[in-house]
């Protein structure tokens, strides 16, 4: 059955099959996935903050105009779903995660991987080199436009090299701690490591 689907809407381009992981197809659309219903911010300025704690010399918060102060970068990048989807070259902006820990108390030596806390108690994990990475991101924009809610307005995080699920919308906390602590979807059987080229979709 998977094989008819992934002929019918496999649009992979010519040239261009070293950059879609194994067993993804490539879409134009931008698919809705997500737990819960979609926050709605009518006031985001009041509404919307950003708590860091944990492995973290002080816990802080970041109201939105804080953090729509920071430097911003932009970046394309080819983003790839749990559920078989590919998008490729996608752009965004936002401020880039090693930007945001200048701003931020000094991390504890033991600090190595970080919890992202979002809406709806939802949470993700990631080890901290990964948000190390030059295109990690806590983004708000999307092709120049601020993001919609369906896909994380205000402020999503971006994980590019891992499954799309790993890079947690409507994002509201970032958790540092010392060992790792499985999130919302690898409770429910998702791949603690998310590698989309290794096919690493779920627990064994």
């Amino acid at each position: 059955m998977f094989d008819l689907f992934k002929r019918k809407f496999d649009r992979t381009p010519e040239g261009m099959q070293d950059r879609v992981p194994p067993g993804q197809y490539v879409t134009e659309k931008f698919p809705v996935l997500h737990y819960g219903e979609v926050p709605q911010y009518k006031h985001v300025e009041q509404e919307w903050d950003l708590r860091v704690w944990g492995s973290i010399d002080e816990p802080t918060r970041l109201t939105y105009a804080q953090f729509l102060e920071l430097p911003t970068i932009q970046v394309t990048m080819d983003i790839h779903c749990v559920t078989r989807w590919s998008k490729l070259d996608t752009t965004w902006e936002g401020v880039q995660f090693k930007e945001l820990l200048k701003h931020m108390p000094a991390l504890k030596p033991e600090a190595a991987f970080v919890i992202a806390h979002a809406e709806h108690n939802f949470t993700a994990n990631i080890p901290l080199e990964f948000l190390m990475d030059d295109e990690a991101m806590l983004a708000y924009k999307y092709e120049g436009e601020p993001l919609t809610p369906e896909h994380g307005y205000p402020v999503r995080l971006l994980v590019p090299k891992k499954y799309f699920w790993k890079s947690a919308k409507w994002l509201r906390g970032l958790e540092f701690l010392p060992h790792d602590k499985l999130g919302f979807w690898e409770r429910y059987g998702y791949n603690n490591n998310a590698d989309p080229w290794r096919e690493e979709r779920y627990s064994e």
